[in-house]
């Protein structure tokens, strides 16, 4: 799931060195964070959120396959 997250990321943006993805086990979930540089927050979020949502669905679609629970977080660049 997080290659997914990884792949899905770094071919949006401008800046794929940039991108990092981050995974931790929260109870029987799983949660992803993904930091990009400040420049390609905008091409990861998208158009009012579409982007991202769009990621999140493939996200939990795979986990689903797994049996498993995942979310994800894109994280500003500060």
């Amino acid at each position: 799931m997080k290659e997914l997250i990884d792949y899905i990321a770094k071919s949006l943006v401008d800046d794929p060195d940039q991108v990092k993805v981050t995974q931790e086990r929260v109870g029987g979930k799983i949660r992803l964070e993904l930091h990009v540089a400040k420049d390609d927050m905008g091409r990861v979020i998208g158009k009012s959120g579409r982007v991202a949502n769009a990621m999140r669905i493939l996200l939990r679609v795979s986990a689903a396959r797994e049996g498993k629970q995942a979310s994800l977080d894109v994280i500003e660049p500060r």
